[in-house]
């Protein structure tokens, strides 16, 4: 269906995509696979339309054509669901899909978009109430709306950039299984993922590094071990914590703890936790359940409505973020860019944040660059941060690596205890390699480490303890090595696996 043409996009003196040769087949779930800045999502906009190649050419049914705009690709056929959701959320699902089609006339017909939106909807077996505001939806929900979207335009190839980063386990596999459906059907399926149980579900995949397609492989005759040293040149290992069940004294101690979220019909819920020193306890669960309410409060950047938070015994309810981390909390939040770095400063700059009143950094009142500079040229080796230098602004790379300046930092401040909020969302799995080393290394130490995600091989690979959040609310507090995977994902999606 469609084919590019050594197609080539670059920044400024970066070649994000360098000469790209390509094939999606209708009837196919075509994987692109690579490490962070390997140039995936570039080429995906460039298939949207979002950006236009600098070099080479796109052809449609074997006929060239100039993708000039999103709106020029759904023309051809073409939907996208980005990992961030493109939804207004005062809107209803129905107002939504509405107002996403290119020949809205001037006079709406509401029934008309319902009645195909509920033939759609039975056809794939997806269940979403199309008069309710997007903001009142799950995550999970706001994903079937935008796979509508698509579907309502009645799109021939359909675009997933991390599809199952929001989603449940089960959620996940229903969502496999209406891709399957649209494939028999003859749709061309393009997934972006890091997950390589679903690389493995597609039919091919295309392995990108630095910017070049390395190489097309039929899924079936290859595997996950081969693909991952094509991606990054070598083989992995698996880190995993052998010795769970560990940890000792209690470190952190929530009690009680009640906070607001934004809009203040929400947040956390009376929610009690103890993080023991030398051990991982995992809070699983799906987005928007309560995790950045937590870690928020826990930094001291949210207030609680009640509860008490102890550090080593002490009452730290209510300090300030500066006077938390001072007593060696490190803290990785989950939105990089809005709340753990500055995108207009460098990438040395960012690498010192918070500490730069110390005096290893500060000859006050005056900052020393020589001790900055040779601090971040540690950091950038250390954690392979891809950029032509500690100068680049940090707002010019990639989340991967924008990621990659915040652990680099947090791991150094995390002396006692680090709050880790999505650690690996966004990571290839050559730098998830190396953030399970540290992490594992970090508990070695002695160091408590809560961390929050939404990766269940996380989870179940590091943790010690697994505590799981739905609604505000601590579900269930597991021991790792005495539970399962269904039995979490029930409790992530509000219910016990005894009522599934």
């Amino acid at each position: 269906m469609l084919v590019t043409e050594s197609l080539t996009k670059r920044f400024g003196d970066v070649v994000a995509n360098d000469s790209v040769s390509l094939e999606i087949r209708s009837g196919e779930i075509h994987c692109l696979f690579g490490e962070n800045g390997a140039g995936k999502s570039t080429l995906a906009e460039c298939l949207y339309g979002f950006l236009q190649p600098d070099e080479g050419r796109i052809l449609i049914d074997g006929s060239s054509t100039k993708l000039t705009s999103p709106a020029a690709a759904i023309a051809h056929g073409i939907g996208m669901v980005h990992q961030h959701f493109v939804l207004v959320e005062p809107l209803t699902v129905l107002e939504n899909i509405m107002v996403g089609t290119g020949d809205t006339p001037f006079l709406l017909n509401p029934e008309a978009t319902r009645g195909k939106l509920r033939s759609l909807c039975a056809r794939y077996q997806i269940s979403v109430p199309l008069d309710v505001p997007v903001r009142q939806l799950s995550v999970g929900e706001q994903q079937w709306v935008e796979i509508l979207k698509a579907l309502y335009r009645d799109v021939r190839l359909l675009i997933l950039d991390e599809p199952t980063a929001v989603l449940t386990p089960q959620e996940s596999e229903r969502l496999f299984e209406v891709l399957f459906r649209m494939r028999s059907e003859g749709l061309a399926i393009v997934i972006i993922t890091h997950k390589l149980n679903e690389v493995m579900k597609s039919d091919r995949v295309s392995v990108l590094r630095k910017g070049r397609k390395i190489a097309t492989v039929e899924s079936a005759s290859t595997s996950a071990e081969k693909l991952t040293a094509m991606m990054v040149g070598r083989a992995l290992s698996v880190q995993k914590n052998l010795e769970k069940g560990g940890g000792g004294e209690d470190l952190l101690r929530i009690t009680n703890l009640d906070s607001p979220n934004d809009r203040g019909d929400g947040g956390l819920k009376n929610v009690s936790l103890t993080l023991r020193r030398g051990e991982i306890l995992a809070i699983a669960g799906v987005a928007g359940n309560g995790q950045s309410e937590l870690f928020e409060t826990l930094i001291g950047v949210r207030k609680p409505r009640q509860g008490r938070i102890e550090l080593n015994g002490e009452d730290i309810t209510g300090l300030a973020p500066r006077e938390i981390i001072a007593k060696g909390v490190g803290y990785v939040p989950d939105d990089r860019f809005q709340d753990g770095l500055v995108p207009q400063f460098s990438i040395a700059e960012n690498l010192i944040l918070g500490r730069h009143r110390s005096s290893e950094f500060s000859r006050a009142p005056f900052l020393n660059a020589k001790a900055i500079d040779q601090f971040a040229e540690q950091c950038f080796a250390e954690y392979k941060i891809k950029a032509n230098s500690i100068n680049v602004l940090t707002e010019l790379l990639s989340g991967g690596n924008a990621q990659k300046i915040i652990l680099a930092r947090e791991f150094l401040e995390g002396r006692e205890c680090i709050l880790c909020n999505q650690p690996t969302r966004g990571l290839d799995v050559g730098i998830i390699e190396y953030v399970h080393e540290q992490l594992l290394r970090k508990r070695r130490e002695g160091i408590g480490i809560l961390m929050a995600t939404e990766d269940l091989d996380d989870i179940f690979n590091l943790s010690d303890r697994i505590a799981v959040i739905f609604g505000g609310r601590i579900m269930d507090i597991l021991e790792t090595s005495q539970t399962t995977v269904e039995q979490v994902g029930y409790l992530m999606a509000g219910r016990k696996a005894d009522a599934a």
